[in-house]
């Protein structure tokens, strides 16, 4: 009570104090490390694609623009979940830019370019060595590869039948790292980067820009 018998109003600190404890938690050392517990903890269970940034934060008890900025992305973030130096649909979006018809041969350089690193490369072999062994990470890696990589494609190449050819394309990527880095198959594991891009680009260019074939004409 002041002299005039009115209540003393609360110090304007007070109230600004509690109105910052209403708040989501704003970042601290140990902010970075609940979201990718949360993170981690969404993905094996609901799989990449039902998992939202605002489902995370509200788990985690931050704010959404807390996670962008962290990580930037989904993507960013699913990459940071595994524990990657580089993440493949970064890497093949970073490529995707250009004329299209070098895109296999950037796509190619891309991806070699970043398996071939003794820093990044390991963590990518550990991922699908890794995948492997476990079902649920089988499953949410080929999420992910699906919706960020082959539709991806499929929508950057377009016209018809994309999904297939970008699908095709997928494979054949998929199939030179997996024999290059995973089984070490010779002379796959042993050439340049130069040398696969030559071999391999016309052969990934003829299944991403296939013509359709003409319709059968019986003879007489």
């Amino acid at each position: 009570m002041n002299k005039s018998g009115s209540p003393t109003p609360a110090p304007a600190t007070t109230a600004a104090a509690g109105r910052a404890s209403r708040g989501r938690r704003r970042g601290s050392p140990d902010t970075r490390a609940q979201i990718l517990a949360v993170a981690r903890g969404r993905f094996l269970a609901d799989g990449y694609a039902k998992v939202t940034l605002r489902s995370i934060a509200a788990e985690a008890d931050v704010d959404a623009a807390l996670i962008s900025y962290f990580f930037g992305s989904k993507k960013g973030l699913f990459g940071a979940v595994l524990g990657l130096m580089a993440n493949p649909p970064d890497v093949l979006a970073s490529a995707l830019p250009g004329d299209p018809a070098t895109l296999p041969e950037r796509v190619l350089r891309a991806m070699l370019g970043t398996w071939d690193d003794p820093e990044r490369g390991p963590q990518l072999i550990f991922m699908v060595r890794a995948a492997t062994q476990d079902a649920e990470l089988t499953r949410l890696l080929r999420d992910v590869i699906g919706r960020e990589m082959i539709d991806r494609i499929a929508e950057h190449v377009g016209g018809p039948g994309a999904g297939h050819r970008a699908a095709a394309f997928g494979a054949q990527l998929a199939g030179v790292i997996f024999s290059r880095y995973i089984l070490a198959v010779e002379p796959l594991a042993s050439m340049t980067a130069d040398e696969l891009v030559e071999a391999l680009a016309p052969g990934m260019r003829a299944v991403l820009y296939r013509r359709p074939r003409p319709p059968f004409r019986r003879t007489m």
